[in-house]
């Protein structure tokens, strides 16, 4: 590796884990020491607190193993039990020992979902397919805690982002997220990619758009 472009050096530690986060579009963990809950809580926290955009965060055992079922005990018992974080947060990751399911669950969530940016304090969610109007009515309903105001409603590239926005031609889903709910967020991502209205997944593209920089929303 010595010499190839490819390779970054980082001074810190945290620096590196920073940009591995930033750089991904999903994250696989497997049983490891310290290392591997370091950068396991990492990217839980950064998706949690909303410092990272929502990804796919799959730990995954040998068929059999209890090494992520043992830590998911802690975490229900030490963490959730005592109201440290909220029973949405499991919903951040997936545990298997399945590899299949384990890409199955990655690949999902970009099924329906490319990615995010907030434009002028809205959030703008890029999608293949906008819900359909009764699917649409559903979502308000069901995810009416995490808008600080107005409702989800369909959008475009021309009239929420710059023209020199990437992939114009998707649909987008504009809402007023309150910023505090990203595991909820999530679960609203989930929703867009298991709407009724899709096409199989067999009919749907399989590239994964690399997530553009953010436009920095305005304080």
């Amino acid at each position: 590796m010595s010499g190839d472009p490819k390779l970054a050096y980082f001074r810190y530690f945290f620096s590196r884990k920073l940009m591995f986060i930033k750089e991904s579009n999903a994250v696989a963990l497997f049983p490891g020491g310290f290392g591997t809950h370091d950068e396991a809580f990492e990217a839980l926290t950064l998706v949690q607190t909303g410092r990272a955009d929502p990804m796919p965060i799959v730990m995954i055992d040998h068929p059999g193993g209890t090494y992520w079922r043992r830590w998911e005990a802690f975490v229900h018992e030490a963490l959730l039990a005592e109201a440290m974080i909220s029973p949405d947060d499991t919903s951040l990751y997936l545990i298997t020992d399945d590899v299949n399911a384990a890409v199955s669950h990655i690949t999902t969530f970009y099924r329906n979902y490319v990615s995010m940016r907030f434009v002028d304090r809205q959030l703008v969610l890029r999608i293949r397919q906008a819900p359909a109007a009764d699917e649409l009515d559903r979502l308000n309903a069901d995810f009416q805690d995490i808008l600080a105001a107005d409702i989800i409603r369909i959008g475009s590239a021309a009239e929420s982002e710059p023209r020199d926005a990437p992939m114009p031609e998707l649909p987008r889903l504009v809402l007023h997220f309150n910023r505090n709910s990203a595991a909820r967020l999530r679960q609203l991502i989930d929703r867009l990619n298991a709407l009724d209205s899709l096409p199989q997944p067999s009919n749907l593209p399989v590239p994964i758009a690399p997530a553009p920089p953010h436009y920095a929303p305005t304080p």
